[in-house]
């Protein structure tokens, strides 16, 4: 297949290049910086010579959108919210420009959609979708309305011969460095991967070859269109998160946070705390209905899996070879 990523220079897109590159696909990447010649510029708001590497592809997977890993201040959200908006409706306009449009058009959009809630899981039939919950930061109601403007920027494109799914994505792990686990591996090696808040709020996470594996099965199944959750089955409460991967690298303690310690300790970092606090309890609904399975669905072996790939990532081929040679003898 010819597959085209805009927005694909992120952590997410380097996985999905390089898997469908191993598997003999070819895959174009739209960016604003190119230096590599998969790569071609574009800008994310108008139409452009790019607009000619959608025509004639099979897929459209669109990443695009300022990160999330940032503070929430009043400029970076409505930056959130103008670069998934204006890359959404001018992907849509290459496509229905174009004189054969792709089959699909793989749209990213988030778990966050959902409300922040502990009593029930959030599927696509079932699911309350968030900004109205009560006691909860008012920003978070205009992160949801981010999430609702992408998904309605997708809906309302006029590209009817190619189908369209709104991908809801959660937390991606993958042992890659500057991945969400990388991330969260670093807190717990820093003595920080205790409950915050209490713990109790849910994580939504998918393992990343489940990722590539779950757009390999929405790309082939074209009876499903619209809003698809990409979460495990098993999404746990914070606590439970943090301590399995605790357990998977042998630390034994990790010091729990207040609200107003997690605060602090994400403003030094420039992030947010509502990637922490809000409770994302989403399930898969649509994916099991179809018949999807994924490889990855109880966190602890997740977990335990993820540390060793990183630990093998972190211990290149030199260092494994001069650990064997160090070996006593007879073993």
């Amino acid at each position: 297949m010819k597959i085209v990523l805009p927005g694909g220079t992120g952590h997410v897109g380097r996985l999905l290049e390089r898997e469908w590159t191993a598997a003999g696909h070819e895959v174009l990447i739209l960016t604003r910086g190119p230096d590599r010649g998969r790569e071609i510029h574009w800008d994310g708001r108008t139409l452009g010579p790019w607009a000619a590497a959608v025509d004639g592809s099979d897929l459209v997977v669109n990443l695009a959108g300022r990160s999330v890993d940032c503070r929430y201040t009043p400029a970076n959200l409505r930056t959130m919210m103008d670069s998934r908006v204006d890359s959404t409706r001018i992907v849509g306009e290459a496509i229905a420009g174009a004189a054969r449009p792709p089959r699909t058009w793989l749209q990213m959009s988030t778990a966050t959609i959902y409300a922040h809630r502990f009593d029930a899981p959030n599927d696509e039939a079932t699911g309350q979708l968030g900004g109205a919950e009560p006691g909860v930061p008012a920003y978070w109601a205009y992160s949801v309305e981010i999430a609702k403007a992408w998904e309605r920027a997708q809906e309302e494109a006029d590209t009817p011969r190619t189908r369209k799914v709104a991908l809801r994505t959660a937390m991606v792990m993958s042992p890659e460095r500057g991945g969400a686990f990388d991330l969260v591996l670093r807190l717990a090696r820093l003595g920080l991967g205790g409950p915050i808040a209490g713990g109790a709020q849910y994580m939504s996470w998918i393992h990343g070859r489940d990722l590539v594996r779950s757009l390999d099965f929405l790309t082939a199944r074209e009876d499903l269109s619209g809003p698809v959750n990409l979460a495990a089955p098993n999404p746990v409460p914070h606590r439970d998160f943090m301590h399995a991967i605790r357990t998977a690298r042998g630390i034994p303690v990790g010091l729990p946070a207040t609200r107003w310690m997690a605060e602090l300790g994400a403003f030094a970092l420039r992030s947010d705390t509502e990637l922490l606090l809000k409770s994302r309890r989403v399930t898969p609904g649509r994916l099991l209905d179809a018949g999807f399975r994924f490889d990855h669905t109880r966190w602890p072996e997740t977990a335990a899996a993820l540390v060793r790939a990183v630990r093998g990532r972190d211990q290149g081929p030199g260092e494994r070879r001069g650990q064997e040679h160090r070996r006593p003898a007879g073993r």
